[in-house]
């Protein structure tokens, strides 16, 4: 594994299109997620870094290589930069086998040589005895696999996946995602993965860039990002179900009391400006805990009656619309509501730890 550190700060227009961003990004080991909407500019930064787009102006390094610097005139081109890149639809060659496919890249290589590292690649990803079949032959996944055997063969020093696992279907994807973590990890190359999914990135990514309007907007460990989102902007993309204006009205010993209308909540004091009056209160509904009487048996600060307005399916679990004085959602399993006789107009507790509640100072 290499421990050098990309960094980049850079800009590309596209004519009469959006302006793309990337400044001061720095990326080392392990697997960081680029994240954001569809249209964000995750794709367009990942090409940037490949060398597949040419930015219009700024600088990107991999520790001390220069691969694109607009004042120096330095370009390097996608083969000299010694990257793994696995676009969104694997772009396998439909007419060559898997050996085929694999080994493509590997014509400097001898004849020996190439057939060993073609298979030591398919052994890495479980594709031993696939060697002589078509890619259409093949599942989604065996079609992953031998993408990112492809772009590992060459043993890169980085590797570029772009929405890796967007083509199959959700049954797939979900099995898929424990898998390619796995394998990511005993590949042991440092790894830029473009998502729009939180689950996958919450799923695959050690660090996280978040991307909106064109622009990186926080990076950081991908809990951190998701739990104290930076602006509005990653509190929206990253699914923050409650984002609520409040006032502050005491900043004392670590805690941070805030009203949202005449309900107050308190938070954890933590990077919060000594001047700022006005907040957006964040809670995720995972966070929120549903109980029978908010008044017993809890260590949580935040405790509140409530009355359940509407109870709603979010896959596996049940997506529960409170009012507590202000709106709120919560996430609960069936079973859980079941027990609680969970419906519209029933009255409930409710419990948010002082360190679930992030706030975000208005923008000046």
């Amino acid at each position: 594994m290499t421990d050098a550190i990309l960094t980049a700060t850079f800009h590309k227009q596209f004519s009469g299109g959006p302006e793309i961003v990337a400044k001061d990004l720095r990326l080392g080991g392990g697997i960081t997620v680029l994240f954001g909407e569809s249209g964000s500019g995750k794709t367009t930064i990942l090409r940037c870094l490949a060398g597949l787009e040419i930015p219009d102006a700024g600088e990107i390094c991999f520790g001390h290589e220069i691969w694109f610097q607009k004042s120096g005139k330095i370009f390097a081109p996608p083969q000299r930069r010694h990257i793994g890149f696995v676009p969104q639809d694997y772009a396998l060659f439909p007419h060559l086998t898997v050996t085929g496919n694999v080994g493509y890249g590997l014509n400097d290589l001898s004849a020996a040589e190439r057939a060993a590292r073609v298979a030591e690649s398919l052994r890495w990803l479980g594709l031993d005895g696939f060697e002589n079949r078509l890619p259409q032959e093949l599942s989604g996944g065996q079609q992953q696999r031998v993408a990112l055997a492809r772009a590992v063969v060459r043993h890169p020093k980085l590797l570029l996946l772009d929405e890796p696992l967007a083509a199959l279907d959700t049954p797939t994807r979900l099995r898929l995602r424990g898998e390619l973590r796995q394998l990511l990890r005993q590949l042991g190359i440092p790894t830029i993965l473009v998502t729009h999914d939180r689950f996958e990135a919450f799923a695959l990514g050690d660090q996280m860039v978040v991307m909106a309007d064109g622009r990186n907007q926080q990076s950081g460990p991908v809990t951190e990002v998701f739990n104290r989102p930076a602006n509005l902007a990653v509190a929206h993309i990253a699914g923050t179900e409650t984002v609520l204006p409040a006032r502050v009205l005491k900043v004392a010993d670590g805690i941070v009391t805030v009203a949202v209308g005449d309900v107050k909540l308190v938070a954890v004091l933590a990077d919060f400006p000594a001047d700022a009056t006005e907040v957006h209160v964040c809670i995720r509904a995972d966070d929120v805990m549903l109980v029978a009487d908010a008044l017993l048996g809890a260590s949580a600060r935040n405790r509140f009656s409530a009355t359940v307005v509407a109870v709603e399916c979010d896959g596996p679990l049940l997506r529960v619309e409170l009012d507590c004085g202000f709106p709120l959602k919560a996430l609960i399993t069936p079973q859980a509501a079941a027990e609680m006789k969970l419906k519209p107009r029933a009255a409930v507790g409710v419990l948010v730890k002082a360190p679930q509640v992030h706030l975000i100072p208005f923008a000046r």
